[in-house]
């Protein structure tokens, strides 16, 4: 019979009560047991450009917490373990299993797209470990792991918008210029392509319901080095805007074979790739006019919980610390510890799994990102944050500047430039 984490935790306290009946010392948790907090992101592999800020962050929440943390009015201190998933999701689920197992983490909080988030959240739910996620749309976050919305799930938490969102903001870019309504997909074969081409829950009906024509290829592998099919089959069907959710070394190839072979649409918006400055910068001046999706930027009116920093000053002091550009997941990775230790100084027993699980259940925050609510939907264990929408200016030095274009029901988050063609 299988016995998950959180049910030998509970026998090992029984057995501690029997010992201390019998008169045999106890081992008792002190005042200052650490707080361990599990963190998994992916370091290497093609999606290491998510985990960038990571170091930042952490140290940041590192020196803000100094020797502790208060929990029902005793200081812990608080120590995090950082685990590489390598961007691949058999990877993610086995370090988040030695973080269980052999770290014996206290809490887990993973990022970075449905390929570290469902694995780490998916191995937290079965061994009854709190588990605190966000950066992956939550549709896959949530069906992707088989949730059901009448009942959810007992220990993992994830917050981010969803494809309602995207969807919403995408097609809003789109309508600002003006096309034959021609769209060609780029929709990889993993979780986020499959969540985005997904036939009742994705793009595809609504695209259809506002009258946008899907020229859609099939899944196509991560990696591919060549993408001339697509092209083909985009000019051929008369493509005039391409969307997808791509990753960085994906797009770079793709958007340099479209302009090898005289594909030239007016609108291109592609998830993930798109999202950072240095894979704009690496495309020169074919980057000038790129669209986006935008959760975070350093303009978003939201300040830390935890740190009091603005979101100015998120991206100021990374900038100054890395000297390399703030990014999107920079705002995320910081909300996500904000969240995570809110949760635990309302925890009653942080040595209780169920108790640091229901805090977190309870969260009404407002972080960096936005407000955190998790009773607000629009399923069990999830809370949305805005979505807005970029586009990609190029200066004269082949800087890359990201403006906000749209801000439909987020009115609060000022927009900096009107979107325009490609060229």
């Amino acid at each position: 019979m299988f016995i998950n984490r959180r049910k030998l935790l509970k026998s090992a306290a029984s057995a501690g009560l029997a010992a201390g009946a019998s008169g045999l010392a106890l081992p008792a948790y002190a005042a200052s047991r650490p707080i361990k907090i599990g963190f998994v992101s992916p370091q290497t592999g093609p999606l290491a450009i998510f985990a960038e800020p990571d170091n930042h962050v952490l140290n940041t929440f590192r020196k803000q917490i100094g020797d502790g943390i208060m929990i029902n009015g005793s200081k812990h201190p608080v120590e995090f373990i950082v685990k590489d998933s390598q961007s691949s999701s058999n990877r993610a689920s086995t370090v988040a299993q030695e973080l269980i197992f052999e770290d014996e983490v206290d809490l887990l909080a993973a990022t970075s797209t449905p390929d570290t988030t469902n694995p780490v959240a998916d191995q937290a739910e079965l061994n009854g470990v709190p588990c605190i996620t966000n950066d992956t749309p939550w549709q896959p976050h949530f069906f992707g792991r088989q949730g059901d919305p009448a009942v959810g799930f007992d220990y993992t938490y994830h917050f981010f918008w969803g494809l309602e969102d995207i969807v919403e903001v995408f097609m809003a870019q789109w309508a600002a210029v003006s096309t034959n309504k021609v769209v060609g997909a780029m929709w990889p074969n993993d979780p986020d392509g499959n969540g985005w081409a997904h036939p009742e829950l994705g793009f595809p009906p609504v695209m259809a319901a506002n009258g946008f024509e899907l020229v859609d290829t099939g899944r196509y592998q991560n990696l591919s080095d060549d993408f001339s099919a697509q092209i083909s089959a985009f000019k051929n069907a008369g493509v005039e805007i391409v969307s997808g959710v791509m990753i960085p070394p994906d797009f770079t190839t793709f958007w340099t074979q479209a302009a090898q072979q005289g594909f030239n649409p007016k609108v291109v918006n592609v998830g993930k790739a798109s999202e950072f400055p240095q894979a704009m910068a690496a495309l020169g001046d074919r980057a000038d006019g790129l669209s986006v999706e935008v959760w975070w930027h350093r303009t978003s009116p939201f300040n830390s919980s935890f740190t009091g920093q603005t979101s100015a000053d998120i991206a100021d002091a990374f900038e100054a610390d890395t000297g390399a550009p703030s990014t999107m997941p920079l705002g995320f990775k910081h909300s996500l510890f904000e969240v995570a230790l809110d949760a635990l100084q309302r925890t009653e027993d942080p040595t209780s799994p169920e108790s640091i699980a229901k805090a977190i259940g309870e969260t009404k925050l407002d972080t960096c990102v936005g407000r955190i609510d998790f009773s607000a939907g629009p399923v069990p264990n999830i809370a949305k944050t805005p979505l807005v929408g970029g586009q990609w200016t190029i200066d004269s030095k082949g800087n890359p500047h990201l403006d906000i274009t749209l801000n439909l029901g987020h009115t609060d988050i000022a927009t900096t430039a009107e979107m325009r063609p490609i060229g």
